[in-house]
């Protein structure tokens, strides 16, 4: 009976132990799990954040390395549409352009595009990446964003993908120039252009501070900011150069290598998906960016067609510079509204680009202006067409300020902010072109010497030939003791 008893009081006291145990867990389970559901999410989205921006930079560094890549295509093309006694110079001029934009935009160029705006007309901070990343305690810290930018991405990426950019805007003035501009002049110029020229009109429209930000100006990649800009300055430069030697008008003369230029557009249409789809500066709305590839994808190819069936119903004939020359176009127009049009929008673009091109060439043959690759053609009429586009086919689900663009039913706003800036743009290019290239002439830097137009600029500049077996520098070159 004792023994009987001793094992219900184990039994109870088993029981109690339990009870209390199981009572002490639930009072403090949900202080532990709110504690560890606490720790969890926050290093989720800590996590989370991380990889966003991991993604973002990824992004923008890989899109940044395709336009940067269109150095490439816009060198192959100029060199294949030049005549071949300037095909060094041509390689040249393109190659170190690149290298002096980016001293220019390390130094000033990068401040006054996305610097905190003063009076939205110039960035005042920033220089020589001043506010890039910062020194504490032996650490270092990367800035995000800019002055003038909430990109969601660091400074130094941010500069980098810019850059490329800006590189693109002196390298279009080139083509216009090309043959005939003396080497340091470009020199000189593709610097003013990439420290102060290109960045005011970036400040304008890109920093959040902007004047024309802020009347909502739209040009997502740069129809106008970029390729307007080029445009209008290599005008005003091959107006101020003159003709090459030998030029006959109403007589273009023929690209020396159509294989180079082929491979130069295939290339530009390739690194204008950076261009464009890089702009977004974040894959976090993904329907956003095909939507841009898409549209950018229909206008190069509504533009090549438009192009080569304008000129076969003119000559009978396919002409492959004018659907080269025809594609590029398509892509210039859209790339200030490819995020805010429908595709249907940027193939109707495409087809007005390939048309327009072509007419500008003749418009600008006829006031005998020499522009050997068409550039103003291309980028800065189809710059001007495309800025303006945006506000007869803007889409409200799309556009910034949610308006839609006068075929849509939006009336006149949007469109009256696309032509006014658009015309203040080009007022100020034309104006600060004529003022830089203007010095440049008068101080006998900016046309070669008359001696390269007899023995070819590549002789004269450069001391090289592009095709030795059929342009040897030996027979070209004036011998030292003849006078």
């Amino acid at each position: 009976m004792a023994k009987v008893t001793t094992k219900r009081k184990n039994y109870l006291a088993r029981f109690l132990a339990i009870a209390i145990g199981a009572a002490i867990f639930a009072a403090f389970t949900p202080t532990i799990a709110h504690a560890i559901e606490t720790g969890t999410l926050e290093s989720l989205t800590k996590s989370t954040n991380e990889l966003k921006l991991s993604v973002d930079t990824s992004w923008v560094l890989i899109t940044g390395f395709l336009v940067f890549f269109m150095q490439c295509g816009f060198a192959m093309l100029e060199a294949g549409l030049v005549r071949q006694t300037g095909v060094v110079n041509t390689l040249a001029e393109n190659f170190i352009d690149a290298a002096i934009t980016l001293l220019a935009w390390w130094a000033t160029g990068f401040a006054i595009a996305f610097g905190t705006t003063s009076n939205g007309f110039l960035g005042i901070d920033g220089f020589f990446l001043s506010n890039a990343f910062t020194l504490n305690n032996g650490a270092i810290e990367y800035a995000m964003g800019a002055g003038g930018s909430t990109a969601p991405i660091n400074t130094l990426t941010l500069f980098f993908f810019q850059f490329a950019f800006s590189a693109t805007a002196s390298t279009i003035t080139t083509g216009a120039m090309a043959e005939r501009t003396e080497f340091k002049g470009d020199l000189i110029y593709a610097f003013i252009m990439g420290a102060f020229m290109y960045p005011v009109v970036v400040h304008w429209v890109w920093n959040n501070g902007g004047w024309l930000n802020k009347l909502s100006f739209h040009d997502f990649a740069g129809s106008a900011v970029v390729h307007t800009v080029g445009g209008w300055t290599s005008l005003v430069g091959a107006y101020l150069l003159g003709p090459r030697p030998d030029r006959v008008w109403g007589q273009i003369p023929p690209a020396h290598n159509l294989g180079y230029a082929t491979i130069g557009t295939m290339i530009l249409w390739f690194g204008w998906y950076g261009f464009n789809a890089g702009s977004a500066l974040t894959l976090s709305n993904t329907g956003l960016v095909g939507l841009v590839v898409v549209n950018t994808t229909l206008a190069a190819s509504t533009g090549a067609i438009a192009a080569m069936l304008y000129i076969y119903f003119r000559f009978k004939q396919w002409h492959l510079f004018c659907g080269l020359n025809g594609s590029l176009a398509g892509l210039v127009g859209v790339t200030a509204g490819c995020a805010y049009i429908m595709p249907w929008a940027a193939a109707l673009i495409g087809l007005v680009a390939g048309v327009l091109v072509l007419v500008v060439v003749d418009i600008i043959e006829w006031f005998e202006i020499d522009d050997p690759v068409g550039a103003f053609a291309v980028h800065g009429s189809c710059g001007m067409m495309g800025a303006i586009a945006v506000g007869l086919f803007g889409h409200p689900a799309l556009t910034m300020n949610k308006k839609a663009g006068l075929f849509l039913g939006g009336g006149f706003d949007l469109l009256g902010v696309q032509i006014g800036g658009v015309a203040a743009i080009i007022m100020f290019t034309v104006v600060f072109s004529f003022i830089m290239f203007g010095l440049l002439k008068a101080v006998g830097l900016l046309r070669v010497n008359e001696e390269a137009d007899l023995i070819g600029i590549d002789v004269y500049e450069h001391g090289a030939s592009a095709w030795p077996d059929v342009y040897p520098i030996d027979d070209l070159q004036f011998d030292d003791d003849e006078d």
